[in-house]
């Protein structure tokens, strides 16, 4: 059974829209159809934008979202996910691509969260960091111990075994990191994101996206999606996908146990659609004998 995964943020490169143009016509009007409706050029920006433009959260996540659902509509009848998953933000591309939204109300959708998402970080300053090399088990109970202090921290993303990003008030993310190095953690890395996505901080971003997902159409999707707040089986009832989509921005990526729960669940291949290869690489992370195909 072949499962589908989405990017979310940091996987777009400058020149990807060349990329897109080069699928053909359909792609060429879908690019002009999101024109009209983010109301900026974004076909500019994609195509000739620098790494600073497409860096900006009101760019990135929409360009990423085109990006992984034109790969999908032109690939036609050869898109037919057993099961899709998406990283943060890739979960609207997956649930766009399986059919759950239409493109029109998923793009919307995803620009609303981006500038939700940016006017969180403008009233709160913070911060994200990469532990790598430490047992998720630690990270978290790291950040629950800085956390008593009454500063914000959390481990945000499980992006793989041994790669846990935390999220939070720079204090608090600095000492989080500081004691993940004196556990033992290989390396800490400062994130370059405008703020602490993925924890109680961006509460104001997710009443936000609730009140817009609570405004739009959401079908049964062709095919299970496996959620990052609800991983351990795939969804199809859209009262929960709408729960999840909203519950994700205060909560964690929980991107390995997903990848576990679709092996689990019958995927036996697995393919990347969108910008980069970061999903590939964090599946042959988090099971060396998972099979990866190419578009």
């Amino acid at each position: 059974m072949r499962a589908y995964l989405f990017p979310g943020q940091g996987s777009q490169y400058p020149g990807m829209g060349k990329d897109i143009l080069a699928l053909g016509e359909k792609a060429a009007l879908r690019l002009q159809q999101a024109v009209s409706i983010l109301g900026f050029p974004m076909d500019e920006l994609l195509c000739h934008g620098s790494e600073e433009d497409l860096r900006q959260t009101k760019v990135t996540q929409p360009a990423i979202f085109l990006h992984s659902v034109i790969l999908a509509e032109v690939m036609g009848d050869r898109f037919e996910p057993g099961m899709v998953a998406g990283h943060s933000l890739g979960e609207f591309s997956a649930l766009t691509a399986a059919g759950a939204l239409d493109f029109e109300d998923g793009l919307r959708l995803v620009s609303l969260r981006a500038s939700a998402m940016q006017k969180a970080c403008e009233e709160q300053v913070s911060t994200m960091a990469a532990v790598l090399g430490l047992d998720d088990d630690k990270v978290v109970a790291l950040c629950l111990e800085v956390s008593q202090t009454g500063q914000v921290v959390v481990a945000a993303n499980f992006n793989c075994p041994g790669q846990v990003v935390i999220s939070g008030v720079p204090a608090a993310v600095e000492l989080a990191g500081i004691k993940a190095s004196q556990a033992g953690a290989l390396k800490v890395v400062p994130l370059a994101v405008g703020g602490a996505f993925h924890s109680p901080l961006m509460q104001s971003a997710a009443s936000a996206l609730q009140a817009a997902l609570d405004a739009t159409d959401i079908l049964a999707p062709r095919c299970p999606i496996y959620q990052n707040v609800a991983p351990t089986e795939g969804r199809l009832d859209p009262a929960l996908i709408r729960d999840g989509l909203s519950q994700q921005l205060t909560g964690p990526v929980l991107w390995t146990q997903s990848i576990r729960a679709m092996l689990q669940g019958g995927a036996t291949e697995f393919t990347e659609l969108g910008p980069g290869k970061v999903l590939q690489g964090l599946l042959r992370k988090i099971d060396r004998q998972a099979v990866f195909v190419q578009a």
